[in-house]
């Protein structure tokens, strides 16, 4: 998924990825970016549900 704009600023944005055993949630908002591991599904479902509520997104994207 491309957060980028043409200005630079990325758009708010959240991405769950399973790699390699692990679950990873990436959180994009302006000018920042943190990714998070977890264990299990359902905790980076979880916080990734979290974070969408928290930045008022309709949805997070499962890449």
């Amino acid at each position: 998924m491309d957060s980028d704009t043409p200005d630079g600023k990325g758009h708010p944005c959240i991405e769950v990825v399973e790699a390699c055993g692990e679950w990873f949630v990436r959180v994009v908002e302006e000018d920042q970016e943190l990714t998070r591991s977890f264990e299990l599904e359902s905790y980076a479902l979880a916080f990734a549900e979290g974070q969408r509520i928290r930045l008022h997104l309709d949805k997070f994207a499962r890449l």
